[in-house]
């Protein structure tokens, strides 16, 4: 089998070989465009990226003028409801197609953009100083970048700045490898490079190319420190090209600094920072409110790291917490930890029976209370003591395995007699019949957990005799019931969560009467 193998690579290729090849013609063209822009005096070799970036507007001119039509027919507050969803609709399609425009214009400018990176990154590393005729941006820079200076016309940027705390010199061209891995961050795919192979580098190419559109980069790192270190390292190239460089980490959330730096052409930051400016987005409840702007290409550094290690960590963030009247976590807290008692109660009765059945030599009945118990409490401390015995776990994985098959067909038998299902992998609590029954009795309320069916509902309320006011009123109380209803239930879910799944000063910690989470991957607060 080896030796066939080795047969069709000689043959064929490896796939190594046959991706080499299909990327070896952009690198051919990239050091073509090199010759002739490397001749160029430091001006016309600014003046090529304004010709490109022209080249890019002039592409999508014509459906940007059209997309900003209609989105000022969509500012129209007397614009019927059917008009403004078929204009919405109208405004997605079209901006799905600048973006396939963006995508194939910068396909074809890649060779030009990328030999201008190439050309500015020798200038800087061969002289210690780049003298161009100063524009409004370089006079703008040199007010807080020492490495910018205006002299006259003319506008001094120098080789050395401070990056990350320490004064580095640049000192780094483009190899046709680092070439290579920048046309592949650009067609969205994984580049890996080992430590030293210049991945910094390799990504001011698709980076300075895709900030050319004028639709935003992130720069996605895996911590603040890279993030700021990396903004001020780079940075210069891209803004010796009239390019603006900016890094969350340096402005407070929900600050005009903040939606300001999102504005700016590239964007350094931290994976965290960037989701939570997301989810705040996602509470935000003005458009004016959001930090973010539509999403147009971005870059992950250490991608293992942040879209595997960094992403089984969920990132939590929650609105306002009501107060005074509205706060039923203390309400419903009594009667939580009453069910928490009962389930324990049980669960201790399982895993004594359990013990002496498996002792006894009936493995089989031993090892459903074994369940039942794991069901109830998986974090129940003599529960994890007794599984730690010799035989024990596999006896429980063995269990639960055959009550699992056929898509839990028969784990009912092991939960019915539960008042609530944890499932450890899933991180979720779920009330049984057992469970409801309980909590309505304690509240006096039959149906406390029985959220309404808002379509039958409506649609029964329709088929009644009311005038117009009257269905109204019936709608919202309808809608006010299960509005209520519903965040009882959530209360209730997370407080019976807190109890059953997360164990103080290891899931979190309490620090000056505030929750703290811990991080499970890091140890991190």
């Amino acid at each position: 089998m080896a030796s066939i193998i080795n047969i069709i690579g000689k043959v064929f290729g490896s796939k190594a070989d046959r991706d080499l090849k299909q990327l070896t013609p952009y690198v051919e063209k990239i050091k073509k465009e090199y010759e002739r822009i490397d001749k160029l005096d430091h001006d016309a070799l600014r003046a090529e990226t304004q010709a490109v970036r022209q080249i890019i507007l002039e592409h999508i001119a014509e459906d940007e003028k059209e997309k900003a039509a209609l989105r000022q027919q969509l500012e129209d507050v007397e614009i019927e409801i059917e008009k403004k969803e078929n204009l919405a609709t109208e405004v997605d399609k079209l901006t799905k197609k600048i973006d396939e425009k963006i995508e194939e214009i910068l396909e074809s400018v890649l060779p030009r953009v990328f030999a201008v990176m190439k050309s500015t990154a020798r200038r800087f590393k061969e002289n210690d100083t780049v003298s161009v005729t100063a524009n409004d941006f370089d006079r703008q820079l040199s007010t807080y970048k020492d490495h910018v200076e205006i002299r006259g016309d003319k506008a001094v940027w120098h080789n050395s700045w401070m990056a990350g705390g320490n004064m580095i010199t640049w000192d780094m061209v483009h190899y046709d490898v680092q070439l290579i891995g920048g046309v592949v961050l650009h067609q969205g795919k994984i580049a890996e490079m080992a430590t030293g192979e210049g991945k910094t580098l390799v990504a001011t190419l698709p980076v300075f190319l895709n900030a050319l559109a004028g639709k935003g980069v992130h720069i996605v790192t895996v911590n603040d420190y890279l993030s700021k270190r990396d903004s001020e390292w780079i940075g210069p190239l891209y803004e010796f090209h009239g390019l603006r460089v900016d890094c969350i980490y340096k402005h407070q959330p929900n600050s005009e600094e903040r939606k300001k730096a999102y504005r700016a052409d590239i964007t350094f930051g931290t994976n965290n920072e960037f989701g939570f400016d997301y989810l705040r987005d996602n509470m935000a409840i003005n458009a004016d409110d959001l930090v973010q702007r539509k999403h147009h290409y971005a870059i992950v550094d250490e991608v293992d790291s942040v879209l595997i290690d960094d992403a089984r960590t969920p990132l939590i963030i929650s609105g306002p917490v009501p107060k005074g009247e509205d706060q039923q976590f203390n309400e419903f807290r009594p009667i939580v930890e009453q069910l928490y008692q009962a389930q324990r109660s049980l669960v201790q009765q399982y895993l004594a029976d359990a013990r002496k059945m498996i002792t006894e030599g009936d493995e089989e009945k031993g090892a459903k209370m074994l369940l039942k118990a794991y069901k109830g409490l998986p974090k129940y401390t003599p529960l994890i003591k007794y599984l730690s015995e010799q035989g024990i776990k596999q006896l429980l994985q063995k269990t639960e395995n055959f009550y699992m098959q056929d898509n839990n067909k028969q784990m009912h038998l092991i939960t019915d007699d539960l008042y609530f299902v944890i499932e450890e992998q899933q991180k979720s609590v779920d009330l049984t019949e057992k469970g409801h029954d309980l909590i309505a009795k304690k509240v006096s309320e039959p149906s406390f957990f029985i959220l309404p069916d808002m379509g039958t509902e409506i649609s029964e309320l329709e088929k009644k005799n009311l005038t117009p006011e009257e269905k109204a009123v019936a709608k919202d109380a309808l809608l006010s019931e299960y509005a209520v209803k519903s965040e009882r239930v959530h209360t209730v879910n997370q407080l019976l969560k807190a109890y059953a799944m997360f164990d103080k000063d290891v899931e979190y910690i309490v620090v000056d009467n505030k929750i703290k989470i811990v991080d499970e991957q890091t140890g991190r607060v």
